[in-house]
């Protein structure tokens, strides 16, 4: 019988007992890649991810049952924020500089991620630990001045936190539709020539259908149902092995089918669908309010005398302290990431007002079939667009329990 793992033992990725002692021990692809680098010759193909691989699987922490393995994604934003902020507050500058450049390496390491399809906590580690640092500074740097009362940062807090619950909220299952077992699956693939059969709940089908992959998406053939309504449209995802009803599609990260899938959010990690889209938009309007007011708050404190628009863009004193420097600074940074936010919530709503999805908005634009409307910031489908009210009406009712079938699901 094999011994139990003591806190510092790990199973790395190969199979194999190791230790923490030992991680910098016994990595040829690092050690090679020092002495290409040294000689200044080229890394051979492949050569940087199996680095990476290897740092990753060796970065853990001592636990009871053998060291636990800590994304290495969730890293950078917890040590690089605080430094880049407060070197941004040394001058102004510097200030210019760093809060340029730090949305222009977000955006870079978005498009980096999503062409290679992965998954990462990074996007959720810089929201949350962006949240609790600002809120730091608030009460370390600007509530000591003086100018902000009790109720105020009652207010602040309770901001906060329904922000937070919202975004507990928003974590959870976005309207998984369930995945065959692999015994099932191997029956559905041996039938190719069988119709599909299925219910608006995403009931598994009785055979395969062919299916065609668009954009990472599984965009299966549209079959009807024999046991449904002539009208109610459904297709087969080949990947999941089941028949999607109306709206809903095939999330190539999570690797699921989501019920009227909106889009895969990088900073939730997770999918906006059925069931998480009123709170992802609570979230959002709750991190505006929050924001919004507590910006507000601090230039109040920083550069009395003036509203918070003139302060925002004119403060002489924001530099004659640093800590009125790193409090204005981190202004900014807020005024940055609420900008960026307002305008996926105006999107949403926009989208919402309309009925269409992101997904769908999506596919539209690729295949030429929606219409351009307020200056190319939605895009209506016309297919589920049942005027302001309606749609309303039944955006607020997703994820209800009630099983009336809605309109969308008529072609």
């Amino acid at each position: 019988m094999e011994e139990p793992l003591c806190c510092c033992e790990y199973v790395d990725r190969r199979g194999q007992r190791n230790h923490l002692a030992a991680c910098c021990c016994d990595c040829q692809d690092l050690d090679e890649g020092c002495e290409r680098w040294l000689t200044c010759r080229s890394l051979p193909p492949g050569a940087l991810g199996r680095i990476a691989d290897t740092v990753a699987d060796r970065v853990r922490v001592p636990w009871f049952a053998g060291a636990v393995k800590i994304n290495v994604s969730l890293v950078p934003p917890l040590v690089l924020l605080p430094v880049f902020l407060h070197v941004a507050a040394l001058h102004f500058l510097l200030g210019l500089v760093i809060l340029t450049s730090l949305p222009v390496v977000v955006l870079w390491y978005y498009y980096l991620t999503h062409r290679r399809k992965e998954r990462t906590l990074f996007f959720l580690s810089l929201g949350l630990f962006s949240l609790g640092y600002m809120y730091y500074v608030f009460l370390q740097e600007v509530v000591p001045r003086g100018h902000v009362g009790y109720s105020q940062v009652v207010a602040l807090t309770c901001g906060l936190i329904l922000m937070l619950a919202a975004l507990a909220r928003a974590k959870t299952d976005p309207g998984y539709l369930p995945i065959l077992a692999s015994s099932e699956k191997s029956v559905h693939q041996g039938l190719p020539g069988k119709s599909v059969r299925g219910s608006s709940n995403g009931l598994h089908a009785s055979g395969a259908a062919g299916g065609r992959a668009v954009n990472g998406e599984a965009q299966g053939y549209s079959r009807m149902s024999a046991e449904e309504p002539e009208g109610v449209k459904k297709d087969w995802c080949a990947r999941c092995q089941l028949v999607r009803p109306a709206r809903a599609g095939h999330c190539r990260l999570c690797g699921r089918c989501v019920r009227r899938l909106d889009h895969h959010c990088v900073w939730i990690n997770s999918c906006v669908g059925e069931r998480n889209h009123q709170a992802f938009i609570l979230a959002l309007s709750f991190f505006m309010l929050t924001s919004v007011y507590g910006i507000t708050l601090t230039l109040h404190s920083i550069c009395r005398g003036r509203t918070p628009f003139v302060a925002l863009f004119y403060c002489p004193g924001a530099y004659s302290d640093y800590s009125s420097a790193l409090s204005f600074t981190c202004v900014w940074y807020c005024a940055i990431v609420t900008a960026g936010m307002g305008y996926i919530l105006v999107i949403q709503l926009l989208n919402i007002s309309y009925n269409v999805t992101e997904r769908e908005a999506r596919l539209a634009l690729r295949d030429n079939t929606g219409r351009r409307l307020l200056g190319g910031l939605v895009i209506d489908t016309g297919q589920y667009n049942r005027g302001f009210l309606c749609n309303w009406g039944h955006f607020l009712s997703l994820g209800s329990s009630s099983p009336q079938r809605s309109a969308e699901d008529i072609v």
